[in-house]
């Protein structure tokens, strides 16, 4: 496969372990995901790489939705990782990536991210992040390119234009002028943070944090499944393994994560 027709206008490097010692900055692409496995089906030693655009022409989110955005408004990203065997659950990274997004929320801001099942951020029950992994194998090897895109810069009236009243922005919520880089740079530090945690087997921490910022251990709950059905009961434990759910005469059923479209409060 031919190298993606794409030229960075800039390339960064971050002092970490894997994640972003190598950032490629691009104006505009159709889609950072896109890119990301263009890129690693073509090049070699592109674990760790990340990719951020200011614009994105064919971005896309959950089931296929489309995800856009005014050029340089939000942090647009992708990276590259081969995760091993034991961590190529999407469950996993997907809590990988909502943790430490989650604690650059917390950094840039102040204020704490609760994650709505699957992959959405939330500051005050207002979208701040979406989450979206995508596998693909090539030669035996397993590729994961895990696309971010957490709104920056944007203000409430913007939002209210766009019909997005319940989203939120990093400036909205801070109060204050966001630097792209800057953010960029705090979320790249705690992506690698985290992932070195998984890889080191601290797997129990990572889901921890992951099951907190769920935030619904012990409320009565409606999960709904991929195939359409849905279980509703008490959310008795959480795990990566499963989702406890005791119903009403205290039958406990375990729910793959894997079989899980929606979680939500009753």
């Amino acid at each position: 496969m031919s190298t993606p027709p794409f030229v960075p206008r800039e390339t960064w490097r971050f002092d970490t372990e894997r994640i972003g010692r190598r950032v490629l900055v691009y104006d505009s692409v159709d889609s950072t995901l896109s890119l990301g496995a263009a890129l690693a089906a073509s090049e070699e030693n592109t674990d760790g790489l990340v990719l951020i655009a200011d614009h994105q022409r064919a971005g896309r989110g959950q089931y296929g939705r489309t995800w856009t955005s005014r050029p340089g408004s939000s942090l647009l990203m992708s990276v590259i990782v081969r995760p091993p065997a034991e961590l190529q659950r999407p469950v996993i990274l997907t809590a990988w990536v909502a943790v430490a997004i989650a604690d650059a929320v917390r950094a840039l801001t102040g204020a704490q991210a609760r994650l709505k099942w699957p992959n959405d951020l939330l500051v005050s029950e207002k979208k701040i992040c979406g989450i979206l992994i995508e596998q693909s194998s090539s030669a035996g090897a397993l590729t994961t390119v895990a696309g971010v895109g957490l709104n920056l810069t944007q203000t409430a009236e913007e939002f209210a234009r766009a019909n997005l009243p319940a989203a939120t922005s990093l400036g909205i919520v801070s109060g204050g002028t966001i630097d792209a880089r800057a953010a960029a740079g705090v979320v790249i530090q705690k992506l690698d943070r985290e992932f070195a945690r998984l890889c080191a087997g601290e797997r129990g921490a990572v889901e921890a944090d992951w099951k907190w910022r769920i935030g619904l251990l012990g409320r009565q709950v409606v999960i709904e499944h991929l195939g359409g059905a849905s279980t509703t009961g008490r959310l008795r434990d959480m795990s990566f393994d499963g989702l406890e759910v005791e119903d009403a005469e205290g039958f406990v059923r375990v729910i793959a994560p894997e079989a899980v479209a929606h979680v939500r409060a009753v």
